[in-house]
């Protein structure tokens, strides 16, 4: 049970939250303005989905590399790498990823038939494709004969997935409609989890190189991942503050002060850029993983707590 919950990976499952919470308490915010309901089963339903897509993830990822031999001289969390390791086969892992995989769409369909069903059919069976895609994309990242993690193509799928379809689609749950803003949240989520993986690849650069895995980061190279990663990490506050200001700073009431709690964040996100700025050798990196993900999901509880006192 140790090796199965250390290749779960538990310390990136706040990062996969991060979304879920920010698009469901932007829509209970925006259904209390509308006299709306906002269904707290949806809100449990998908919080279990999503950690489910994680731990799938956790695990194809663990499987895809370590059958590929990427991990054996990998950074940081090498020995939590369990097929690498030897600590669990590779045929154990293939089958547990397809036991998620099983578990993800069952959970999947059931948040689905809560949020849709009977009278939103059409959007059911959207969704329904969807979860499939998301599935697909949790598994493909390492397995398989060309896993998009290897053709540097990450940075783009978790923009997609972790940003845009966990954020808006966890609004669209709620709402049953698209506004066009919540892609301003949506992308800060985004850019955040893209740090994240930029950092880990970051870390990773050298054995990346000599296993053949060809990251974004090891196509920019070092100095100038560095500068990328940096961009991440400060776009996302302004991004939530463009979004504050578009929907409080000229509101019928006045400025609504409560929602900009979240800005707090700007310092912790200042000194983060620093000390990584400082950073030469790549496995120095590892800690600032966890942090990055902690900071993510403070934004999304900050907006949250916030929006929870907009009348």
């Amino acid at each position: 049970m140790k090796h199965w919950i250390q290749a779960a990976r538990l310390r990136t499952l706040p990062l996969s939250l991060s979304g879920i919470i920010m698009g469901a308490f932007i829509a209970k915010w925006r259904l209390s303005q509308e006299g709306g309901v906002w269904d707290w089963r949806i809100f449990a339903l998908a919080l279990l989905v999503t950690l489910l897509y994680q731990i799938l993830s956790n695990f194809a990822n663990d499987y895809g590399d370590g059958v590929k031999g990427t991990d054996k001289n990998r950074i940081g969390e090498a020995e939590n790498r369990a097929v690498a390791s030897g600590k669990i086969t590779a045929t154990q892992m293939r089958n547990a990823v397809i036991l998620l995989s099983i578990l993800s769409f069952v959970a999947t369909v059931a948040l689905l038939y809560v949020a849709f069903y009977p009278i939103n059919i059409r959007e059911f069976w959207i969704f329904i494709g969807l979860g499939i895609a998301c599935i697909l994309a949790a598994i493909g990242y390492t397995v398989g004969k060309k896993p998009y993690g290897y053709m540097g193509l990450g940075d783009i799928f978790v923009f997609i997935f972790f940003g845009l379809v966990s954020v808006c689609g966890s609004y669209f749950l709620f709402t049953k409609t698209f506004d066009y803003d919540i892609l301003i949240p949506a992308s800060a989520i985004g850019m955040l989890s893209m740090a994240v993986l930029n950092l880990n690849n970051m870390r990773d650069i050298v054995n990346d190189e000599l296993s053949g895995k060809k990251t974004f980061a090891l196509r920019l190279g070092y100095k100038k991942a560095m500068i990328y990663e940096i961009i991440l990490l400060q776009l996302p506050i302004l991004l939530m503050l463009t979004f504050l200001m578009i929907n409080f700073a000229n509101s019928n009431q006045g400025v609504v002060y409560y929602p900009f709690i979240v800005m707090i964040l700007m310092f912790p996100f200042m000194k983060l850029r620093r000390t990584i700025m400082k950073i030469q050798e790549p496995k120095l990196l590892d800690p600032f993983l966890k942090q990055v993900g902690i900071l993510t999901f403070m934004m999304a509880v900050l907006t949250a707590f916030g929006l929870n006192f907009v009348n």
